[in-house]
Parts: C-alpha cells; sequence; structure tokens
C-alpha cells in the first residue's frame, strides 16, 4: 500500500513525511482491516512528528505512519471476528486497544489503561491506504455521518464531549472554552448540549467567527498574552483549556470562579495556583468507547457539526504546516 511514513522526528518545515511503498497489515486473530476514507489531521500528530512528545514514548516505534481518526471500509476480517462483515464502514478513534482487565478499563476509564495501544502513535495509524484495527475497538457508522468529512468525530468530536463531561456544566453554567481550533470549536457545541451559556475566546479573527457560527453565546477575541482579559475575572464556573499556550493555561486559573473546574486538554504548568479558592483541575483524555458511541449518536442526529477542509494524503507535509501557522479553521481531513 501507499502511506505518509515518518522515519524520525523532525521539524514539519523539513517534510518528514515521505509517501512511499509500506507493507499492507494483514489481519490477526481479533483484527480487521479497514481501507482508509478518509483521516483528520490532529495537532498532536504535529507534536509527534516534530519530537515535543518523545519524552513520554511517542513515537513509540520507528517508522510510524502517523494519524489516529479515521473513517474507512472493513475489506477483511481476522480470526473471530463474528460482529462486523467486509463492506461495512467504521471509524476508529485514537483508542486502538487496551488490556480489558485493570482497574481502570473495568470501570469505564479505558482511555487512561497503562497498557493502551494508541492509534499513529504506538501503532500505525490512518495516514494511508490501509490500516489495521481490533474489531472489539472500532465503531459502526450510523446513517447521517459524512464519509470523507467526519472522521474528526473520532479525536475532537470525544475530546471535547469528554472534557465538556468532567466540567460539571448545567443550565446555570458559564462555561469559558479558549482555543477555538479542531476541539475547541465542538467543545462549544459540546458544552451547549449540556446547557452551559458558552463564552469563546480565540486570539485569532477566523476562529472567532467560527466559534460564532458554531453557536457561542459570546466570544471574545484576546491578544496571544491574554492579558487584556481583567474584566472576565472569576466569570466562569468552568474553564475548558484547548490552546496549546502556557499563557493560555495561566489565563484559565484567574478567568474561573472560586470552587470552579478548569479542564485542561493540553499540557502545561499551573503557574500562581491559589489552592484557597479551592478550584478544580481536570485533565481531559480523549473518552472510553461509551462516549464515543453517544458522540457518534449525537452527530448523526444533527447536534454536533464539524468544520473541515479536504486534503489529499500526499499534501500531509503542508497540511500540518498550515496548522501549525495558524491557517486550518477546523479541521483539515486527509482523503488517500
Amino acid at each position: 500500500m501507499k502511506a505518509m511514513v515518518l522515519h524520525g522526528t523532525e521539524k514539519i518545515e523539513s517534510m518528514p513525511l515521505k509517501y512511499e511503498e509500506y507493507p499492507t497489515p494483514i489481519p490477526g486473530a481479533g483484527e480487521v482491516l479497514v481501507k482508509v476514507i478518509s483521516c483528520g489531521v490532529c495537532h498532536s500528530n504535529l507534536h509527534m512528528i516534530e519530537g515535543d512528545w518523545v519524552k513520554y514514548g511517542t513515537p513509540a516505534k520507528l517508522p510510524i505512519i502517523p494519524g489516529h481518526e479515521i473513517i474507512g471500509e472493513i475489506k477483511e476480517l481476522g480470526e473471530g471476528v463474528v460482529n462486523l462483515k467486509p463492506g461495512q464502514n467504521v471509524g476508529i478513534s485514537p483508542l486502538w486497544n487496551t488490556c480489558g482487565a485493570c482497574e481502570y478499563c473495568l470501570s469505564g476509564n479505558e482511555q487512561v489503561c497503562d497498557s493502551a495501544q494508541i492509534t499513529g502513535e504506538t501503532v500505525d495509524g490512518g495516514y494511508a491506504e490501509y490500516i489495521l484495527a481490533k474489531a472489539n475497538y472500532v465503531y459502526k457508522i450510523p446513517d447521517g455521518i459524512n464519509l470523507q468529512s467526519d472522521a474528526p468525530l473520532f479525536c475532537p468530536g470525544v475530546t471535547a464531549y469528554r472534557a465538556s463531561k468532567l466540567a460539571e456544566l448545567g443550565p446555570e453554567s458559564v462555561a469559558f472554552i479558549i482555543g477555538i481550533g479542531g476541539v475547541g470549536h465542538v467543545a462549544i457545541q459540546t458544552s451547549k448540549l449540556f446547557g452551559a451559556h458558552v463564552v469563546a475566546i480565540s486570539t485569532n479573527d477566523e476562529h472567532a467567527q467560527l466559534a460564532k457560527e458554531v453557536g457561542a453565546d459570546d466570544v471574545i477575541l484576546t491578544n496571544r498574552n491574554y492579558d487584556n482579559l481583567e474584566k472576565y475575572h472569576e466569570s466562569a464556573s468552568s474553564v475548558i483549556v484547548f490552546s496549546p499556550s502556557q499563557k493560555a493555561i495561566d489565563a484559565s486559573l484567574k478567568l474561573v470562579k472560586k470552587m470552579g473546574t478548569v479542564v485542561m486538554g493540553v499540557f502545561g504548568d499551573l503557574h500562581d495556583f491559589r489552592f484557597i479558592n479551592e478550584i478544580k483541575v481536570r485533565g481531559s483524555l480523549i473518552g472510553p468507547r461509551r462516549d464515543m458511541n453517544e458522540v457518534l449518536s449525537l452527530a448523526s442526529k444533527g447536534k454536533l457539526k464539524i468544520k473541515t477542509t479536504k486534503f489529499q494524503m500526499t499534501e500531509a507535509n503542508e497540511v500540518l504546516k498550515m496548522m501549525k501557522d495558524g491557517k486550518i479553521i477546523g479541521r483539515a481531513v486527509l482523503l488517500p
């Protein structure tokens, strides 16, 4: 098969992904071979490719094919697969497999399983013509899902939904969403589904416009230092951070009310954390299969929409550079 392959971590400007022949995988017991229809491009792909996450063990192998939000068609079944059939359209999320036996898996929090395999980070991902998947970790695509546009449901969709759940939102909540990119513009929608009044904060005019389009109740355009938000001090009952900026994280601790909740979907530090305000800080990581199925149900009913721009798979390097420069509005999707 053809695939965009990473042989070594490098800055995206050097075009490190190479379009080349790569062995087509063969499904083993409990696995399926999926022909990729579309694959979303995530900022975490960029972090992995550029070596930002080597200290966290990502990528876990080289060479590797990135990409972890995928829609495709089942082409072949491995031994023992009885709940799927060739020709079915399925989705694949970052959660490629887990142990199924630890306390986290057994309590429905499998996304934090210590043995979790992550699509495109520990195993080959979706920047390719075919991908191998575990049969128990693929999702049947319901009616109402666009096969070429909606692959990002399998990462920003479930990630935003999980973050809104953890933010403890309700009809009296005021939720501030910082970072209106691929995940943030979905988090506006998921937070409104929980009944919150949603305020979007962006440093980019086009992303601010996207926030309005997807239903933000208020939109605040700020600078990259987030230092002009004094009037909103302690205005939010919850703040959800999807901007990979330390300044954004610092701002969240000032925006949230006493005893409020900050949900962080990015790496960062907690500077000037004032324990006397009894603020709760939660990390948020994708979501378990239960959450993923709920997201698909909502999307199939038209309650979640993702803004996407389509590109050819061979343009992956250029698309990632555009993302790095803030030129992707919503989400980019690659088509083989």
